[in-house]
């Protein structure tokens, strides 16, 4: 199966992203709970911004000032959450980078994946996978990445056939449904490129 590669990065965001990602594994290692607090982090991501897009929209909004945002996270996380995850919550409202919240999320488990030599592999495919070739995509990624991957598997009937991967923020598809679309477009081109042809026989001084 041929895979291709398509790699898309903001380069800007993700140094900022980093940057608060590194501090918050930084503030969480002297505890020993790194983990715990990135579990925490997830939670908030996927149990509150997702389910709460109004809040996510009021910490993103040039609207609200940043001290504002600082204390509405106090108030909502207050008792709820560790220190650790609301102090750096808050620090992140005072600068006004609540709107990245979500890239340092992914980017904090990325570090702390790159610490334990592992890698998150989202894999689509159109059917169900069997344990054995769960186990042979494990042992290729292994293989490919030098790493202990951690597999989240989804099925996507859409696909047809084939597989997509993406690791990181590079996305490997050798899926028939993508195949199929690479045809379709061939076949357009191959076509205008005709049309065009011809045109240009017609107008030139030779066709007349």
């Amino acid at each position: 199966m041929k895979l291709t590669s398509k790699r898309a990065v903001d380069v800007a965001g993700l140094q900022v992203a980093t940057l608060y990602a590194q501090a918050l594994l930084d503030a969480t290692a002297a505890s020993g709970k790194i983990e715990e607090t990135l579990a925490e982090l997830d939670s908030f991501v996927t149990e509150v911004l997702d389910k709460l897009p109004h809040l996510e929209s009021l910490f993103t909004s040039a609207l609200v000032a940043d001290d504002k945002k600082a204390e509405l996270v106090d108030r909502l996380l207050k008792g709820r959450a560790s220190p650790i995850l609301l102090n750096f919550l808050k620090v992140l409202g005072r600068h006004g980078r609540l709107d990245i919240l979500r890239s340092v999320h992914q980017v904090a488990q990325g570090l702390l994946d790159e610490q334990r030599k592992m890698v998150r592999v989202e894999v689509a495919t159109a059917s169900p996978l069997s344990d054995e070739l769960k186990s042979r995509l494990t042992e290729s990624v292994r293989q490919m990445f030098g790493r202990t991957p951690i597999l989240e598997v989804q099925v996507r009937s859409e696909l047809i056939g084939g597989i997509m991967m993406r690791v990181g923020d590079t996305v490997y598809d050798g899926s028939i449904a993508t195949r199929l679309e690479q045809f379709r477009q061939q076949m357009i081109d191959r076509s205008v490129h005709e049309i065009q042809s011809r045109r240009d026989s017609f107008s030139s001084p030779a066709g007349n």
